[in-house]
């Protein structure tokens, strides 16, 4: 039975929904309905559960409700969703993850993410991913392994798509939230960049991507770049190389 097709509901006087996760609720549509609105496609992936990729997808897509728009959602569930990400993803777009706090294609989804310049929405349940980890988080706090198999999940994501088109009815709030502040002296801020090409052995320049699209950067201070390392950029320069955990595909 597929994770999807088993609609058990929780026992009777429990409360799904409690009020920290309705708030993280309304806080992830209010975001995701600003990003729809600027242009964005919502990018899904699920490696653990593929039907709720695909679920996903299709709840945005398709407009249930006479009048509701359909929103550009794509279920991704090729063997390597990272790659996938990568490849498929714009500046401004969002990839929401259906998956547990421990795996680790999502983990390196989400480290990517700001480099690519996405926003991350992340649906699971037990063990919380690392603070931080997403744009937004909707955790079920629940150790029960069957949770995914239930309609815990189903009811999360059909709430996100509902409270998503409250939010398109009422204008006002799409407006974007004014951009932290940056640097005084140079005008930039330390930014998550991820190497598009290693450059060559005399190179001191590498091209990167960013959530500002490609550019060059000074890596001259880092002893070594490779296609794919996430690097800290200031003043475009690389100041650090951050660790990612070991991946046999070198992706």
């Amino acid at each position: 039975m597929t994770p999807t097709t088993q609609q058990q509901n929780p026992p009777i006087g429990e409360n799904p929904i409690g009020e920290e996760l309705a708030a993280d609720l309304a806080t992830a549509a209010l975001g995701l309905a600003r990003r729809f609105h600027a242009g964005a496609t919502l990018w899904v992936v699920s490696p653990q559960w593929e039907p709720h990729a695909h679920h996903v997808a299709v709840e945005f897509v398709h407009p249930v409700i006479m009048g509701k728009r359909a929103l550009p959602a794509v279920s991704l569930v090729e063997p390597d969703p990272v790659a996938q990400c990568r490849v498929a993803t714009r500046p401004g777009d969002v990839v929401l993850a259906v998956a547990a706090a421990d795996e680790p294609d999502v983990l390196d989804i989400a480290r990517r993410a700001a480099a690519w310049g996405t926003d991350t929405i992340w649906i699971g349940a037990g063990p919380r991913p690392p603070a931080g980890a997403a744009t937004h988080v909707l955790w079920v706090d629940s150790n029960d392994p069957m949770v995914p198999a239930t309609g815990r999940f189903v009811l999360l994501y059909h709430l996100l798509w509902e409270l998503t088109h409250v939010v398109f009815e009422h204008p006002g709030l799409l407006a974007e939230d004014q951009p932290d502040a940056v640097c005084v002296t140079c005008g930039d801020e330390g930014r998550l960049a991820e190497v598009i090409a290693s450059p060559g052995a005399a190179a001191t320049t590498a091209l990167v991507r960013t959530a500002g699209g490609e550019e060059h950067v000074d890596v001259s201070i880092l002893e070594s770049v490779a296609a794919h390392d996430l690097l800290v950029v200031h003043g475009g320069v690389a100041l650090t190389r951050l660790d990612v955990p070991a991946d046999p595909a070198e992706r």
